[in-house]
């Protein structure tokens, strides 16, 4: 079940599935996606399994998409009659958010350091959130040039419509204590005034009490009740392939690997 990227732990009727790549802060990489889908299959059958965390490892929940072997096609249009690549992979982690989504056990994640872009949307999935003090939740892709496209409708449906548009549209970050009072974050510990594991153990005891059949018939009236989630899997990777060939990423993701502001950046300089 597992693989270099992701670790996946079995302890009674909870499983912790750990993305595994701390050099890129465990980005979403094909391997992570695809491991994670194939867990989500594997969940969604399994009648013992009671809670899944998702978590990350080496001090990082979960950095965003990774680009890959698709780094150079940034800025360049896709040429008339080809099939862009880019589609299928950006919707594969559009059909990740709704398999993660549509679990019938508890989701929580536990995040630790950085969740951005997608890791952001991964956290918009979970029934339950952990999250440590030092962490910080954002959602930068429009001050990189980029749409937030497939992550949009779970931020929005978690986080309502005004504070989704502020994160979205702004490139918005928490800390942990924002992330709590926004309400995309349940819980913060602080490893430097609290006992994690304990507090950690406790919560976990707290979400054993709920039945598991009880949990899984709850979540799906919970889904009618909310409506089915947008299905913008097709729209949104067609918008994220297209944001990622223009000029405006080529020049975002640059500035942002120079440390430099993106050159559609306003200054705003006094006036004589």
């Amino acid at each position: 079940m597992s693989t270099p990227h992701l670790q996946i732990s079995r302890d009674g009727a909870v499983e912790t599935w750990t993305m595994n790549d701390p050099a890129t802060r465990n980005a979403l990489s094909d391997a992570v996606v695809d491991g994670l889908l194939q867990a989500c299959t594997r969940a969604a059958a399994d009648p013992g399994l009671r809670i899944v965390v998702l978590t990350g490892a080496g001090g990082a929940f979960c950095a965003g998409g990774s680009l890959g072997g698709f780094a150079s096609l940034i800025g360049q249009p896709l040429q008339g009659g080809q099939t862009d690549p880019l589609v299928a992979m950006n919707k594969s982690f559009g059909d990740l958010l709704h398999a993660l989504s549509g679990l019938p056990q508890l989701l929580v994640c536990r995040v630790d350091g950085a969740a951005m872009g997608g890791g952001f949307g991964l956290v918009c999935c979970a029934d339950h959130v952990v999250a440590t003090a030092r962490s910080v939740l954002g959602t930068p892709e429009v001050t990189l040039g980029l749409p937030p496209a497939q992550i949009a409708p779970f931020v929005w449906r978690r986080l309502g419509d005004s504070t989704a548009r502020q994160c979205l549209l702004q490139g918005q970050s928490y800390t942990a204590t924002q992330a709590l009072q926004v309400g995309l974050v349940h819980e913060v510990v602080d490893p430097a005034t609290q006992d994690e594991a304990a507090a950690w153990h406790a919560t976990l005891q707290r979400l054993l009490r709920a039945a598991p059949g009880a949990v899984a018939s709850t979540k799906q009236l919970l889904h009618l009740l909310r409506g089915p989630m947008p299905d913008l899997r097709d729209a949104a990777a067609q918008a994220f392939a297209t944001g990622l060939r223009s000029a405006e990423a080529a020049q975002g993701l640059a500035a942002f690997a120079r440390k430099q502001p993106a050159p559609w950046t306003l200054s705003q300089e006094k006036q004589p």
